[in-house]
């Protein structure tokens, strides 16, 4: 019977309007208490169980938020996802996920999502090109949270992301106590804003050594394995080649297994490796990857928690969440990364972590 009862049934039963189950279901404030467990209690009987979206529309908002994402194949989303969904399934909240590919042109699709009146706010996973227009966006009155990016916060979204340039330097310091002194970098992709600072993150920790930088050490890769590749070879062709190499992705750390072995090198015997990311292949190449262990889990949670908050915000007497917010610095998270030591550094010791933390304000 599930299926064929509706709404209108469900007011029939109850002796009361159409209206009255619609604020019911909304969850609104104005119903008398005895008639609001009236008609839960006979749409419990009936196994009623109403459309999110139609009973959304009906009172002017959908329970849904958006979710959009690059795309699903990148080895982070499952985490990211996963600790979204966590924060999202213990609210009334159900999600809608949207993947754009590069070749979409985002701003376009935005409006669509926009046009159809579904999503009440959006967490933008690596927006790249489209962050200036949800930034506007924001501005406007709309939720949005920023998840990590390639390029510098802006405006007064909400932004959660990993702090890249500490956990570089944790990586580099954990080299740098293993006695090793010529360390080679192989930075990400060139525009992006945490291939900047993991590379100062590499800077800050030979510094602090006394060691200066040496920019032949420094190699322009692109986050993948096949770069990877290509950097390595360059550092290994040096008049004197690095003992050890930091990596700014696992992608690209695995790209150095392979052109060291082809080099006819060990790892971590000749020169060792570290990452970034910890990904789920790090655990299993051969030998095992050092790598920073990004939190892509808890930057799901908490990016799920900040948009959650403004969208409850809005059924809020003002000061709206928006006014509250232009009152104040804008949201920046940087939450900590933790570096995970397995074989490719040539240590024995195992879960080395760093716990500091930027949260602005």
């Amino acid at each position: 019977m599930a299926s064929t009862v509706t709404i209108n049934d469900i007011a029939r039963l109850a002796g009361v309007s159409k209206a009255t189950v619609s604020r019911v279901i909304n969850q609104k404030p104005d119903v008398d208490p005895a008639t609001r467990t009236r008609i839960l209690q006979i749409m419990n009987e009936q196994g009623f169980v109403p459309s999110a979206t139609a009973a959304g529309l009906a009172g002017g908002r959908t329970r849904l938020i958006g979710v959009l994402v690059p795309s699903l194949t990148w080895p982070l989303m499952p985490e990211i996802m996963r600790g979204i969904g966590e924060i999202v399934e213990q609210s009334p909240y159900e999600l809608i996920l949207y993947s754009i590919s590069h070749e979409q042109d985002r701003s376009a699709v935005i409006d669509r999502i926009l046009a159809a009146k579904l999503a009440e706010g959006l967490i933008a996973v690596y927006p790249g090109q489209a962050t200036g227009y949800l930034s506007d966006l924001h501005a406007s009155g709309y939720p949005v949270v920023m998840l990590d990016d390639q390029g510098e916060p802006i405006g007064q979204t909400p932004w959660v992301g990993p702090d890249n340039r500490i956990g570089a330097y944790t990586a580099v310091k954990h080299l740098l106590r293993l006695g090793h002194s010529r360390i080679g970098h192989i930075k990400g992709r060139i525009g992006y804003q945490c291939s900047e600072d993991r590379y100062e993150g590499y800077c800050d920790a030979l510094i602090e050594a006394g060691i200066t930088p040496d920019p032949a050490l420094v190699v322009q890769g692109d986050f993948l394995v096949s770069g990877g590749a290509s950097c390595a070879n360059e550092l290994f062709a040096l008049p004197q080649r690095p003992t050890a190499i930091f990596a700014a992705s696992d992608d690209m750390a695995s790209g150095v297994l392979g052109a060291a072995a082809e080099a006819g090198l060990h790892v971590p015997d000749d020169v060792a490796l570290v990452g970034f990311d910890d990904t789920a292949p790090a655990s299993f190449m051969r030998p095992s990857l050092t790598t920073v262990s990004q939190p892509f889990f808890e930057m799901g949670t908490r990016a799920a928690t900040l948009l959650l908050d403004a969208v409850n915000a809005l059924r809020q007497p003002v000061p709206s969440w928006h006014t509250v917010q232009r009152e104040r610095a804008p949201i920046r998270e940087f939450l900590p990364t933790q570096l995970v030591v397995r074989e490719s550094c040539g240590a024995a010791q195992v879960g080395v972590a760093d716990t500091r933390t930027r949260v602005t304000p």
